[in-house]
């Protein structure tokens, strides 16, 4: 048996600096930024904080080692995940209290999201060796059609906080399956996970130069001379909706391919006829994973009328129960929110809805002493026009209203500009189908309350999002189709 890590040896072995043409580098100047706790406020170390220079520097190094690693072998490519799949596994546990201490979530659910995180190394391990292409013959008989699939070349990766593991194995995956080479910029708030991630592709034999990465925090500054230079072909971002538009912009003029996975604002649906023991189980499963700090979270629940009451009651009871503390301690179900903007964001949130005439059933403050918690909060009778019926909440709350119809049901529902997914209980098989696809959603959520899988397409429509990651369409948005006229 492996003994278990401690909080001091994990945030050691972490390699701090930039990692830039497979060597590990100070920042431009040596300047750093400190990595901090959010369940306690303390610092756990300081990393190298990157300049615009050194921005360039990681693409240079990823165009230089583009050809080279466009002609590796797919087997190799697919084996180089596989290994680093396996050693994702192995070392779960001090992943997953690294993970802890940098983001706060609970070290169970941190070693759910390792297991999350490696499956897509798996996947996509298997996908490379897949790539394939067509013959055709013309419709008038007198040529030939070939298409082939090529890496669309040096890739600009973004990642956020929330899921900083999983979010990155997501993109990198795909980017090495393809053959593309990298330069991914991790948020400031979680970075060591992903130094870790990076330690460990090293090890799996990735060639110097296909991953490049960069920690900062001058976001802007560092990445958008990356995005214009040019020699970039691809960004995905996954992120708010409002810096996807800036970067958008910023792509636009170099017409880089782009994917983007954005906001959301899931609503959660609820019908009379629906097994309530399952639709209570979804519902905490869709708002509470990952503290309520994910886009896929349910952020408005509509309840029909005939169970509303007997609903409300018994998710409040279960919210109400629920273990708060450092993520660390053994039980904890909710742990911090990921700074104090992130508490001012949720509790300006209630008391708007309190203010409009919302009733608070539990919950509905912080939480007294060091960290950043919030505690689980329910509310009913929540109107139309409170902001959290509009903005994503991103923390441990839930908003119900009720509905009669089914026709009012998916009109609230479908009521945003987001449309990332949507989740719905009921019994009745037509239904299902009939209200499936009316949701304006990329993703439904039928009778379950996780959507998530890496052999599944994840993204969303309408300003959630362009692309998809995962499944078999995953790989596709770091290929190119290339047409060949074949002249007889």
């Amino acid at each position: 048996m492996n003994p278990v890590p401690s909080e001091a040896s994990v945030v050691e072995a972490v390699n701090k600096e930039l990692f830039v043409g497979g060597k590990w580098t100070s920042a431009a100047g040596g300047r750093t930024f400190p990595v901090y706790d959010p369940s306690t406020g303390d610092v756990l170390c300081e990393i190298a904080d990157a300049a615009p220079e050194d921005g360039i520097a990681a693409l240079d190094a990823a165009v230089a080692a583009q050809a080279d690693w466009a002609n590796h072998p797919p087997r190799e490519r697919g084996e180089i995940l596989r290994r680093a799949y396996e050693t994702l596994m192995a070392r779960a546990d001090e992943l997953a209290l690294l993970m802890t201490l940098e983001m706060g979530k609970p070290v169970a659910e941190a070693r759910g999201e390792i297991a999350y995180a490696a499956e897509f190394f798996r996947w996509f391990a298997e996908e490379a060796v897949r790539i394939d292409g067509g013959y055709a013959v013309a419709p008038n008989g007198s040529g030939r059609f070939l298409v082939a699939k090529q890496p669309v070349g040096p890739s600009i990766l973004i990642t956020p906080w929330n899921f900083p593991m999983a979010m990155g194995t997501r993109k990198i995956g795909p980017a090495v399956a393809a053959g593309c080479t990298m330069v991914i910029k991790p948020a400031a708030q979680t970075p060591l996970s992903m130094l870790a991630l990076t330690q460990i592709l090293a090890e799996a034999g990735l060639p110097d130069g296909v991953l490049n990465v960069l920690t900062t925090t001058n976001s802007g500054g560092v990445m958008e001379p990356v995005i214009r230079d040019g020699r970039a072909r691809k960004l995905s971002f996954t992120g708010s909706t409002s810096v996807g538009r800036k970067l958008l912009e910023q792509c636009a003029d170099k017409v880089l391919r782009t994917s983007m996975e954005l906001g959301g604002n899931a609503p959660f649906l609820v019908f009379d006829d629906a097994d309530l023991d399952a639709a209570l189980d979804g519902a905490m499963q869709a708002k509470m994973r990952n503290i309520g700090e994910a886009c896929t979270a349910a952020n408005r629940f509509y309840v029909q009328r005939g169970v509303v009451e007997e609903f409300s009651r018994r998710l409040t009871e279960r919210m109400a129960a629920l273990p708060i503390g450092r993520g660390t301690e053994e039980g904890v179900v909710v742990g911090p929110l990921i700074d104090e903007a992130a508490i001012e964001k949720v509790s300006s949130l209630v008391n708007d809805a309190a203010q409009r005439g919302a009733r608070v059933l539990t919950g509905g403050a912080t939480v007294d002493g060091p960290g950043n918690f919030y505690q689980p909060t329910v509310l009913t009778d929540v109107p139309p026009d409170a902001k959290l019926a509009d903005e994503e909440i991103f923390g441990p709350v839930a908003p119900i209203s009720v509905f009669d119809t089914e026709e009012e049901a998916v009109r609230a529902a479908n009521d945003t500009e987001y449309g990332l997914v949507s989740y719905l209980y009921t019994s009745d098989v037509k239904r299902a189908l009939r209200v499936s696809e009316q949701l304006e959603a990329g993703m439904i959520g039928l009778n379950q309350g996780i959507v998530s899988n890496p052999a599944a397409p994840f993204g969303g429509i309408k300003q959630s999002g362009l692309g998809r990651e995962g499944g078999t369409v995953g790989i596709e948005e770091f290929l190119e189709t290339k047409y060949i006229a074949v002249s007889l």
